[in-house]
């Protein structure tokens, strides 16, 4: 009986799968489909508490949908795929295309150990893969809005079909699930593709027409909150855009321009994979950062939400509390830590891909970089975000503030970004400002002037 096999990574459902299509394609009639999953080391070990529980809660959805044909693996993709192949005698391999620096490496290995078995790349977790818009010329794009427009042009295709009953191949030895890890109090969205297809209606039904007005309200339910469906391709964004086709408005173009962000990052890793982890801007790049004790003291009241700004230690408390932060607030407790604390953007970055159950490492680490001012189309190194301001401006009634920093939830609302100006100073338990932000301000713009002569 023929056999191919589907190698499940960032796309773990079954609706609007290419991969999934041309794998059953593939097996021809009488065939049938092997699907897997490989917990690779180098992806499973440095990931952060979060993200393994979401993938364990995912892949136990999967197995489910898949009648338990799903067959877990250990080890490196290369040593373990070819092996799995001899096992069923599989004739082909089919993945999504991965466009990250670590899956192409992986993926090319892979194909090298298959030898005369094809890996058959079909597909991407992005409406428009990576590389394929550029400029007329053929080069890339470095500003996002000419990319966004390219994008837009270029268009994507329709939805692929579901296929009615895939013919799974059975019985084949699998792995247990790994034991998850203990999160704690953390709560995580449900997961799984049916969870994520609710997600995204309840979003779109209920949500979407405000989109424009609630987005940058972090106490408001107002943003759609499916990064992670995202990030693991429980949902594919084509099925989104598709969705959004027949609409119209300035929310359905805001929420699409979003989109474009996630896949205008994923181009920039897939011309500049050393983006990921050094400056795209060797000028900004080589701006002076702080070191030593009071530095790591500076980070560890960041991580743990004890700056003495509201705003601040809202949204790094909500990172703990639920693997999440509202983009918004990641902007500014990103602005925090690398203009008011002057710390290097990749410790930062570092830190959310640990505790982010939606860590994906292109848009993570370039939106880091936008605010740090060192990447492509950056915010210019001069914005500096003032925290009061940014609270008093987008949680102008405390609510976000209140929810996740509870010292401060009977500070009167005029005080609740500034409760060091209450007449007894900040409630008992809650910090002073661990540093004055306008001084912080002049060092920071200081040190980019410096950086600028050189």
């Amino acid at each position: 009986m023929p056999t191919s096999l589907l190698w499940f990574r960032r796309d773990l459902r079954l609706s609007d799968h290419p991969a999934l299509l041309a794998a059953i394609d593939a097996a021809g009639r009488d065939g049938a489909v092997l699907p897997v999953f490989v917990f690779d080391p180098r992806l499973w070990e440095p990931s952060g508490a979060p993200r393994r529980r979401f993938l364990l809660d995912c892949l136990a959805h999967l197995r489910t949908a898949t009648g338990d044909a799903l067959v877990l693996r250990h080890g490196s993709p290369a040593e373990v795929l070819p092996g799995l192949v001899r096992e069923v005698g599989a004739t082909s391999v089919h993945i999504s295309a991965d466009a990250g620096p670590y899956g192409r490496r992986r993926d090319g290995a892979v194909e090298q150990a298959l030898g005369d078995v094809p890996l058959v790349r079909t597909g991407s977790p992005y409406a428009v893969t990576p590389g394929r818009v550029t400029k007329s010329d053929g080069s890339r794009f470095t500003v996002f809005t000419p990319f966004a427009r390219a994008w837009r042009h270029h268009g994507w295709r329709g939805p692929a079909a579901r296929p009615d009953a895939p013919p799974w191949l059975a019985g084949v030895p699998s792995d247990d699930l790994p034991a998850g890890p203990d999160l704690g109090g953390v709560q995580l969205p449900p997961a799984g593709e049916a969870a994520a297809q609710q997600a995204w209606q309840s979003f779109r039904d209920e949500r979407l027409p405000g989109y424009e007005a609630t987005r940058n309200l972090p106490g408001t339910d107002g943003t759609s909150r499916l990064s992670a469906y995202l990030k693991y391709g429980c949902l594919h964004p084509r099925t989104l855009l598709a969705d959004l086709a027949e609409a119209d408005g300035e929310a359905v173009r805001r929420y699409t321009t979003e989109l474009a962000w996630r896949e205008f990052y994923a181009d920039v890793v897939w011309h500049r994979p050393e983006s990921t982890r050094e400056a795209l801007d060797p000028r900004t790049g080589a701006i002076e950062v702080d070191g030593g004790p009071e530095a790591d003291a500076h980070f560890t009241a960041w991580a743990q939400g004890r700056t003495g700004f509201p705003i601040v230690d809202a949204g790094m408390r909500q990172l703990l509390g639920e693997a999440y932060v509202h983009n918004r607030v990641r902007m500014v407790v990103a602005s925090f830590l690398v203009k008011d604390l002057h710390l290097p953007w990749q410790r930062g970055a570092r830190h959310f891909l640990q505790h982010l159950v939606d860590g994906d490492l292109a848009s993570n680490n370039h939106g880091w970089q936008w605010v740090a001012g060192t990447g492509t189309d950056a915010s210019p190194y001069y914005r500096v975000f003032n925290p009061t301001r940014q609270g008093k401006e987008f949680d102008p009634d405390g609510a976000y503030v209140r929810r996740w920093v509870p010292e401060l939830r009977d500070v009167p609302t005029k005080l609740v970004h500034e409760p060091w100006l209450a007449p007894d100073g900040p409630p008992p338990g809650y910090p002073e400002p661990i540093v004055d932000h306008a001084a912080e301000r002049l060092v920071a713009l200081d040190r980019y002037e410096q950086a600028r002569s050189r």
